[in-house]
């Protein structure tokens, strides 16, 4: 069958990852895009939720030449009393102006368009490890389906190319969309924060009956589907919740998850984008503590993996 592919489509990346191993089987390239509906108060990629560039800033890189203050077209970047440097938000258009002036590399442009060929010439580079691996492209974000044109025809290429693909989504998407897609898609890593609906809203600021019925409807559309549970401590991880999710996996007939436990690494990005981070008194879990919700959900008969 012969798919037609416009390749002129534009998406809006702020990564591409080459040789990774957590994104689906085998070596995969993962692309991220930006763009997310939900805003999750341990997002370790605060730079994906918008879908517009942002300038990332490396404070303790800055040697306060103060060339970034001379470059910037709106006056965004001023100088504080105490000789810092200072990022009006409000008036930063990302436009990479003091980037290109800082030799200290201290200012970074997050986000970038790209055209289907660039993504694919960048994508079968590594096309000899997929094939010895079973891997592919994992589309990722933020999240990917922000991005359903854009998506669609990548996916639509690499399956033209051979490449296996796997789509990694919270699900907050009206089916119709969803469900073009996964002709093109041989993987769900699907997502699910909160069985609680108010809890859930409290979390991510979006209801999650949207994202349940999507994980049923995938699982009976007979795309593979692997729910995945950020674990984050004193918010998801009550023994209710958790046998709420089990309950819902067994009666879905949705028998993998993947355990995604809390870590740190993302609080220093908000710091960055002058964001507050909101979880900065919850500590990353025990071994053991994992191991125990892991044993909760293996006594429901799912297949349980911790990444």
């Amino acid at each position: 069958m012969v798919v037609r592919v416009n390749s002129e489509i534009k998406g809006d990346l702020f990564d591409i990852q080459r040789y990774s191993i957590n994104d689906g089987p085998g070596i995969r390239t993962t692309i991220f895009l930006k763009g997310c509906p939900l805003s999750c108060l341990w997002c370790s990629n605060p730079e994906s939720q918008r879908s517009y560039p942002q300038l990332i800033y490396f404070d303790q890189l800055c040697t306060r030449c103060y060339r970034c203050v001379e470059a910037c077209p709106t006056g965004a970047t001023t100088i504080s009393e105490d000789g810092s440097i200072t990022i009006g938000r409000d008036k930063c258009i990302a436009c990479g102006s003091c980037v290109e002036m800082c030799l200290a590399e201290a200012r970074v442009i997050s986000g970038r368009q790209m055209t289907i060929d660039e993504v694919m010439e960048i994508v079968k580079k590594d096309s000899l490890f997929y094939r010895n691996s079973g891997g592919g492209v994992t589309a990722s974000g933020g999240e990917p389906l922000a991005q359903p044109k854009f998506l669609l025809e990548l996916f639509k290429r690499c399956h033209e190319s051979g490449i296996d693909t796997v789509l990694d989504t919270c699900g907050y998407v009206q089916w119709e969309v969803l469900e073009e897609i996964l002709n093109y898609t041989d993987l769900v890593l699907f997502d699910i924060k909160h069985m609680d609906t108010e809890r859930h809203e409290q979390l991510t600021k979006v209801s999650n009956q949207l994202i349940l019925e999507n994980a049923k409807r995938i699982a009976d559309h007979g795309t593979p589907e692997i729910i995945r549970m950020p674990l984050v401590p004193g918010y998801n991880d009550s023994r209710e919740n958790i046998e709420a999710l089990a309950r819902f996996m067994v009666d879905s007939k949705i028998f993998r998850l993947d355990l995604v436990p809390y870590h740190q690494m993302g609080e220093s990005k908000y710091n960055r984008l002058d964001l507050v981070y909101k979880l900065t008194n919850v500590k990353p879990y025990k071994e053991e503590e994992v191991e125990a919700i892991k044993k909760i959900f293996q006594s429901y008969g799912l297949k349980v993996e911790i990444v």
